[in-house]
């Protein structure tokens, strides 16, 4: 390491206070609360703090929030919880901070940049650190003299700012890729809503505001055709002439569940093989292709009733109901097993789109109808999954517009792919490059071309 850095214990440069106990009834109004998620969520104190308390002016002045602030979780039920730290990049006027969280404010201005410490203390090796000195009897906890023996790495403060350009350049971009998949994924749910909701494309021949060969505002001259002209009455309301109303059933070739919880269990996880779907990857419409564990290829064949593959819509029916993502066609695996708390559906081609479906249950109206059948007893649960799910009517329109919602929303989904292999190759790099900057390891000379060629590299990809 170069003979500038120097190792410091964080006691010699922080001062080290805790936050605000406040009773439930205390919270809501009032002024901005830094809260323990808020922490362990972000790499940076969030810019608007939507948690709000009463405090006191004497609260205010003794639990503040200024930029150079360091925020780490004191005490939590896990040990991965415990040490998770955001770094204040400005002053956060009025705010308080939380009780469970130390806050450590540099004894002297300048001594450590901000944007550099937002990164050291969520570095692996202030972490491991963290593990090492704390306790654990019920909870995980760190106290002011355990803080006080670890230290940090400090380069002079031009290389700590040339660090944190390099790492910020990277969440930078990971930050519009996220922000662009967001964009996309809420143009899809916008035209979701106006064609099979709002009806806007029939509302807008009823009234006279689209002609044939004519363009609307979001309506292309060539869907004038796909749609009618009229509303009719049906069991669930006014809907488009000619459009349908049918069950779950009746456009599925197959609704089915994971196994029985003794069929996958932690001793029969393999290092590859057939990966087991689980609630966390169905946190998106489309699945989350992260770490999975496996079973062998052979145990997934006897549970051949719970295997999924591209196109098959997935849900959850115990605990974290509700959610529901679609397997896309450039999913990392061919087969997937699910886990015992998911169940799916396998649409029938010829009559409605997967995606159309997954969009129907992931709107508000779809939530509600999937949600109904819910058990409160125990682990939250949806009563009968299977046959319920069947049972289940929604508005169908023709073969035509379910293709057109298709391709357009196929589309939406691609570009939502890229920017996902961008975020994932991006937070690589980054946290490949986090530990050997802030050692020393690397210098920062040495990974701006490295950056560079990445970046085209990504860029070409999505041509």
């Amino acid at each position: 390491m170069a003979g500038e850095w120097k190792t410091v214990p964080l006691g010699q440069i922080y001062e080290f206070s805790s936050g605000l106990s406040k009773p439930r009834s205390a919270f809501g109004s009032g002024y901005p609360f830094l809260c323990f998620k808020d922490v362990f969520y972000n790499s940076s104190v969030p810019t608007q703090l939507a948690e709000l308390v009463n405090s006191t002016e004497q609260d205010r002045t003794r639990c503040s929030i200024r930029r150079g602030d360091v925020f780490v979780t004191r005490t939590s039920e896990t040990m991965e919880e415990l040490g998770m730290s955001c770094v204040a990049l400005r002053d956060v006027p009025n705010a308080t901070f939380n009780g469970f969280t130390k806050r450590l404010r540099p004894k002297t201005p300048d001594t450590v940049v901000p944007e550099y410490a937002r990164y050291y203390f969520r570095a692996p090796a202030f972490r491991n650190a963290v593990t090492a000195m704390s306790s654990l009897s019920t909870r995980a906890s760190l106290n002011n003299e355990m803080l006080e023996r670890l230290s940090i790495v400090l380069p002079p403060p031009e290389e700590q700012e040339a660090i944190a350009h390099i790492l910020g350049t990277l969440d930078d971009k990971i930050e519009l890729n996220r922000r662009m998949k967001e964009s996309l994924e809420a143009m899809a749910r916008a035209l979701f809503k106006s064609w099979f909701v709002d009806f806007d494309p029939v509302r807008a021949k009823m009234e006279g505001r689209w002609r044939k060969d004519e363009s609307l505002l979001g309506l292309p001259a060539h869907l004038y055709d796909l749609f009618p002209d009229r509303l009719v009455d049906s069991v669930l309301g006014e809907i488009p002439e000619g459009w349908e109303i049918n069950s779950v059933e009746s456009l599925s070739l197959k609704v089915g569940m994971g196994p029985f919880g003794s069929n996958i269990k932690v001793s029969t996880f393999v290092e590859h093989g057939i990966p087991v779907i689980s609630g966390q990857h169905l946190n998106n419409t489309m699945l989350e292709d992260r770490t999975y564990n496996f079973i062998t290829a052979e145990h997934a064949k006897r549970l051949t009733s719970s295997n999924v593959m591209r196109g098959d819509v997935v849900f959850t029916h115990a605990g974290n109901i509700g959610q529901v993502s679609y397997i896309p066609d450039r999913s990392r695996y061919e087969r997937y097993i699910l886990s015992q708390r998911q169940f799916f559906l396998r649409c029938e081609l010829t009559k409605i789109s997967p995606l159309l479906m997954t969009y129907f249950f992931r709107s508000p109206q779809g939530q509600q109808t999937l949600l109904a059948n819910t058990s409160q007893v125990g682990v939250p649960s949806i009563a009968r999954p299977v046959s319920y799910l069947k049972s289940i009517q929604l508005i169908t329109p023709p073969k035509a517009v379910s293709d057109m919602f298709d391709v357009i929303v196929r589309k939406l989904h691609h570009r939502i792919s890229i920017a996902r292999m961008e975020v994932a190759a991006l937070a690589k790099i980054r946290d490949t490059l986090l530990p050997k900057l802030i050692s020393g390891e690397l210098r920062v000379k040495d990974t701006e071309k490295l950056i560079s060629n990445v970046t085209l590299g990504l860029s070409e990809g999505e041509k």
